[in-house]
């Protein structure tokens, strides 16, 4: 707690992923059976409130009881329920979701490499260098060495004289 020291490995961080989708799964199912529980408890409610109490006793949809089709109807909420926690999620899930992120992931990387060589192709780093003809002294405006940075000036005996003044 009061160490400078961090941990941030990263199986501490796989360890809490690892810990999160355990916590995260196992308060579905624990949703799923208190959806259980409550749709007994309802169900017995109906059948109570209509067969004892005599409530909408005279009602029949298409020729059975209200509180049949409210707890087949109830029935298929809770199958889709089920369906989801245990079928969707298990096709679905943790490591469907890591298949499809490292494909993803790995598709990426691969368009990334393409694309670095069309630019590496397109705007080499370090281009061609153009071969420079060797410098011949026969040309009047290529000087010596020596020459390059002289000042000019008309008299050739008195080259401390400026050529523009």
């Amino acid at each position: 707690m009061f160490s400078k020291k961090k941990n941030t490995s990263k199986l501490d961080a796989e360890q809490r992923e690892l810990y999160e989708h355990a916590r995260k799964r196992t308060l579905q199912k624990k949703r799923l059976f208190q959806h259980f529980i409550i749709f007994l408890i309802g169900a017995i409610f109906l059948i109570v409130l209509n067969v004892v109490i005599g409530y909408q006793e005279n009602f029949m949809p298409l020729g059975y009881n209200w509180f049949v089709w409210a707890i087949l109807i109830w029935a298929f909420l809770l199958l889709g329920h089920v369906f989801n926690v245990f079928i969707t999620n298990k096709f679905l899930g943790k490591e469907w979701q890591d298949k499809q992120m490292s494909k993803l992931v790995q598709k990426q990387k691969e368009k990334i490499a393409q694309m670095q060589k069309q630019v590496e192709k397109d705007f080499p780093a370090n281009p061609p260098q153009r071969e420079t003809p060797p410098k011949s002294e026969s040309k009047p405006e290529l000087k010596r060495e020596n020459e390059r940075f002289q000042p000019k000036t008309n008299d050739p005996e008195k080259p401390d004289q400026p050529y523009n003044t």
